[in-house]
């Protein structure tokens, strides 16, 4: 596949890394449909792409984890866009947290169930609900496609992000299922692992935190969102890849 030819999907698609991305596809002239929960933020997206040259920009201000608004908007879409080619599941949260605090002889806090499960709602079972719909309509269609899953290097597990670093582990392992299950239809699946990224969130770090987070990249610099556009821009345009997750981190874990 092309990208100048593709449909492509973006959840998360109006700001940070999956609005870097469409506006880098946009380039290329291919078609996005951009959803967010964001409906201002899908507007001034939208524009932006439409602006870059992209063929045709939709966006569908749609919350990922309401079943029905899902399986509502995929076939929008579809209809739309007269199939769907890519999907880029990129929509996510983080409510970092310690699993517990201990000090003098007492439990002072623990991660409430409610912190861990939004996270889960969100980046877990959006993500599946997402790929399942997406896979739906192509297999339905009968049109080969591509699922790329946005992971981290937090899936390998990180203090204080018990519940991202769990769900961004669980998308990898539904990455390698769903290759297996849809290679048959010609659904290909794929992973990306960003590491540090600069994007608007990270721009509200503390200077010390930046300085403590940059000191454990081997290349001493931020990833650029483009940098990840263009692994994904890599499997969609590489027709046997799938099943893998590609960790783009600059040497954190080596």
């Amino acid at each position: 596949m092309q990208v100048s030819e593709c449909t492509i999907v973006i959840t998360g698609g109006a700001q940070g890394l999956g609005r870097a991305m469409a506006e880098n596809f946009a380039k290329d002239g291919a078609a996005l449909a951009l959803i967010d929960v964001n409906g201002e933020m899908l507007e001034d997206a939208q524009q932006a792409c439409e602006q870059l040259g992209a063929k045709k920009v939709v966006g569908f201000e749609t919350d990922i984890t309401d079943e029905e608004s899902v399986e509502t908007v995929f076939e929008q879409i579809h209809q739309e866009f007269e199939g769907i080619d890519v999907l880029i599941n990129n929509a996510g949260i983080m409510r970092d947290g310690l699993l517990l605090k201990y000090k003098d002889g007492e439990i002072t806090k623990k991660m409430p169930l409610q912190q861990f499960q939004s996270v889960l709602d969100v980046n877990l079972s959006g993500t599946f609900l997402c790929g399942r719909e997406a896979a739906a309509q192509m297999v339905k269609a009968q049109r080969k496609g591509l699922i790329i899953n946005i992971s981290s290097v937090a899936r390998a597990g990180n203090i204080g992000q018990t519940n991202y670093a769990a769900t961004k582990a669980g998308v990898v392992a539904m990455t390698v299922t769903w290759a297996r299950e849809l290679g048959r239809y010609g659904i290909r699946c794929g992973a990306i692992a960003p590491g540090f990224i600069e994007t608007p969130m990270t721009a509200q770090m503390k200077p010390e935190a930046i300085e403590r987070a940059l000191s454990m990249v081997p290349l001493r610099r931020w990833g650029q969102p483009d940098e990840i556009a263009h692994t994904a821009r890599y499997m969609i345009e590489n027709d046997f890849f799938s099943g893998r997750v590609m960790e783009i981190d600059g040497g954190v874990r080596l």
